[in-house]
């Protein structure tokens, strides 16, 4: 079915002539592929990190907006405003992420005269703050979790209050977040436990013990509702979406529709959406997220309201037939929606991946450097929102997702096979990334049952580095003699220097060689980054063989071997990015696992701990930007620290880096986790 074409016979007039994309990557490629269908004039914003992106080389106009950090372009509503009047534009989209639910922003495009293609400022306001939100929707009749949120109450009270709400009860403090000081009481006297620890560790923590009582909800699935509003009183939605296979609160992987729910449910869980979206009088394309309970699917409860495009909306687009951005685009202009509910089926059934640059066995630290090659997956039901190239940089200044492999089938099981199949020809060379560990995650019985619930990855095994296959390792070395081969030839060697397969009686001309090297080399990519490092992908998956400093490795172990087997001093940075701070002056004593530096990249930051007790020696300062595994301290034991001290000392040599990043493993504490579903 085309997108939108089983429902609207004759297409209305072209919204707009001109319309600035305030976004990049992925979305902004999304976005602008839609305004050329339209036959809109496409104005893209870049910084100088995006210079030559494919958003902007995609885009008819493309307007420079600043720096690469994203607070002086992305960021700036300013300098968005001021592209937009500058190229003529009648209207912005700003995508998802960044100005998508500013407020102010969308005030500026309106005093501006441009219009915001999203909603209004008041549905912004109310729905962009979680608990006015709450409040606001209850009014209307949408369900919400059941609970009580009374400071005056003492421990007492907030007992008897409990035994309205039922149990299981979550108690949790008011203040704060990250999941401290939560205790579940499943009835009275675990309850009566809970309230005074629950207060204890608020006041230790955050200086408030003040405390609120929500029903738990057991093995939770996170279920979200597409909404689609007009400014003349129509809304309607366009089913739902499972989003329950999140990683630290981050979505992972999406479908459509959830294979929880019944059509009753559906239809309910759909009528609810509509309701929080009517009561703020709300305009364009919405997402309204619930929880249900696993134990309980007739059941569901409203979390928040996302008032912009979603990452996801693809498997929406996929299941309708219904482009979202453009009819984000016609409600701006003014158009009354031309779809009715009775207008809207869902097909199929179909899965996106979010691919990122990321390293799973690294605890899933971001990835950066050259992109080496990107080579998209095809296939049937196959669909790929991307905004990478090949050769382009991927840096810390940005959310590390890549891309969206999307796969749409008759049914689930037919979705899977597709989206697996998809992810294993997906080639992303020259930065790590999370598509081994996707494929293990769509592997995983409870996923394949489609048994989802929003823990159900925290309790994976977390991912460990595999040793490289020996297949890999063969390849890798035949590419590397077939490649020493071709420059010697081109250098001129001698007959002895460049014969490869040669045997008595007959020869191995280039043709041969090519083949032997592809025969062996397990591989249908290959590329080499900047370190020397050779990248594979083939039917094993994806490998980076670094090239052998046998020299290095050599003195790595020997130094080893000197402490006594003890962990590496040398501390390193888990990942590029920016010092934030630095928790211990140099001379410091510190024991293993004391926090030495932190760092932040790409929205997360990581704190740099103590491997071994000693003297801690800061080689970086605040503020300061680091490449990944570049050293950041190192811990001298006592005994070092002594012979440094000692007066009368010669000086001591430059301290020579006799450990390789690979040898390194310098521990470090994973990303701060943001607060669970019930904050």
């Amino acid at each position: 079915m085309g997108t939108g074409d089983a429902v609207i016979e004759e297409r209305p007039p072209r919204p707009f002539d001109r319309v600035l994309v305030a976004n990049r990557g992925e979305i902004a490629v999304r976005v602008i592929r839609t305004l050329r269908r339209l036959g809109i004039r496409s104005i893209a914003v870049f910084s100088d990190a995006d210079a030559d992106a494919p958003h902007v080389r995609l885009a008819d106009e493309a307007v420079r907006i600043g720096p690469a950090a994203a607070a002086e372009s992305y960021l700036d509503p300013a300098r968005i405003i001021a592209a937009a009047r500058e190229r003529g534009a009648q209207a912005i989209h700003p995508g998802y992420g960044f100005l998508s639910e500013h407020a102010g922003f969308a005030a500026a495009c309106r005093d501006a005269g441009i219009v915001f293609v999203g909603p209004g400022v008041e549905a912004l306001d109310i729905m962009g703050d979680k608990i006015r939100a709450k409040r606001h929707v209850e009014a209307s009749g949408v369900p919400t979790v059941p609970g009580i949120a009374d400071p005056t109450l003492d421990d007492a009270a907030l007992a008897a209050a409990g035994e309205s709400i039922g149990y299981p009860l979550l108690v949790k403090p008011s203040a704060g977040g990250g999941g401290k000081g939560m205790q579940i009481a499943r009835d009275a006297r675990e309850l009566a436990t809970a309230i005074p620890a629950a207060r204890r560790v608020a006041l230790a923590a955050f200086g408030d013990d003040t405390l609120l009582l929500e029903r738990l909800i057991e093995r939770p699935r996170h279920i979200e509702v597409q909404v689609l509003a007009d400014e003349v009183g129509g809304v309607i939605h366009l089913g739902e979406r499972e989003c329950s296979l999140q990683r630290r609160h981050q979505k992972v992987i999406e479908e459509a529709p959830s294979a929880l729910l019944d059509d009753a449910t559906r239809a309910r869980i759909g009528q609810s959406a509509c309701d929080a979206a009517r009561s703020v009088d709300y305009r364009g394309a919405g997402t309204v997220e619930f929880l249900v309970s696993d134990a309980a699917p007739e059941e569901f409860f409203f979390i928040e309201m996302n008032t912009r495009l979603q990452v996801e909306h693809p498997v929406t687009e996929l299941v309708t037939g219904v482009d979202l951005v453009e009819q984000q685009l016609r409600v701006a202009a003014g158009q009354p929606l031309a779809l009715r509910q009775h207008d809207v089926h869902l097909t199929g059934h179909a899965i996106e991946a979010r691919v990122y640059a990321e390293s799973p066995e690294r605890g899933f630290l971001p990835s950066t450097g050259e992109l080496l090659v990107w080579r998209e997956p095809g296939g049937e039901g196959v669909r790929v929102d991307g905004g990478i190239r090949s050769g382009q940089q991927i840096t810390a200044d940005y959310d590390p997702m890549l891309a969206k492999v999307i796969a749409h089938g008759a049914d689930r099981a037919e979705a899977l096979a597709r989206l697996d199949a998809a992810l294993s020809e997906t080639v992303v060379l020259g930065v790590d990334t999370n598509l081994a560990f996707l494929r293990r995650l769509l592997a995983e019985p409870a996923v394949q049952r489609g048994d989802l619930d929003t823990g159900l990855i925290d309790r994976m095994p977390e991912p460990e580095s595999d040793a490289i296959p020996n297949e890999v390792l063969a390849a890798a070395e035949g590419v590397r003699t077939a490649t020493a081969v071709a420059a010697a030839r081109a250098a001129g060697g001698h007959a002895w220097q460049t014969a490869v397969g040669w045997a008595a009686g007959g020869g191995a001309g280039r043709g041969a060689l090519e083949r032997d090297t592809a025969a062996n080399a397990h591989a249908d990519a290959v590329a080499t980054d900047t370190d020397g490092a050779l990248w594979l992908h083939g039917p094993l998956g994806t490998w980076r063989v670094p090239a052998v400093d046998r020299r290095a490795a050599l003195d790595a172990r020997l130094a080893m071997i000197e402490r006594g087997g003890l962990a590496d001093p040398e501390l390193r940075a888990p990942m590029p990015g920016t010092v934030t701070a630095v928790l211990v002056a140099d001379g410091d004593r510190v024991e293993p696992g004391d926090a030495v530096v932190a760092i932040e990249a790409m929205k997360m930051e990581h704190r740099v701990t103590a491997p071994v007790a000693g003297i801690v020696r800061l080689a970086v300062a605040m503020g300061a930007q680091v490449s990944r595994d570049q050293p950041v301290a190192r811990v001298e034991s006592d005994h070092e620290a002594s012979a440094v001290e000692a007066p009368g000392d010669a000086e001591a040599p430059a301290e020579t880096n006799t450990t390789t990043p690979e040898a390194s493993g310098a521990p470090h504490e994973g990303a701060h986790p943001t607060a669970p579903h019930q904050k």
